[in-house]
């Protein structure tokens, strides 16, 4: 059972930053792709950034493209997201997410795809 543990949201004016760490369970980590998607009351939950295994591959929803940077530390079995400049429009909770695979593809960015979920992490930007 793979278990995905968020942390480091919270209250921030915007063009501020924050640091969200995603804590993953599991020996197997390095075959797993990560990703980070976000969700506000009465929508869907919307993809925000996405990185392969090996790291060397990134991919994010236009939204947060420059301002936001994926990334991963295999020692540690932990996927990162920096969000810098942040908007009020970013205010959501923050779901980090993985799927495991016997081959490297490029990131996903559908939920569908993903099959671990976190608890979620809030992150509130004021203007």
């Amino acid at each position: 059972q793979v278990q995905l543990v968020e942390s480091g949201g919270g209250s921030v004016q915007a063009g501020g930053s924050l640091r969200l760490s995603c804590a993953a369970s599991g020996r197997t980590f390095s075959r797993y792709g990560m990703g980070w998607f976000r969700q506000v009351p009465g929508k869907e939950r919307s993809f925000v950034a996405a990185i392969n295994w090996s790291g060397d591959s990134t991919y994010y929803a236009d939204s947060v493209k420059g301002r936001f940077t994926i990334s991963r530390d295999g020692a540690k079995k932990t996927v990162y997201l920096q969000m810098n400049s942040l908007k009020p429009e970013d205010t959501a909770v923050y779901y980090c997410a993985g799927y495991y695979s016997d081959y490297d593809p490029p990131p996903r960015a559908r939920t569908y795809e993903y099959e671990f979920w976190g608890q979620g992490t809030q992150v509130t930007v004021s203007s």
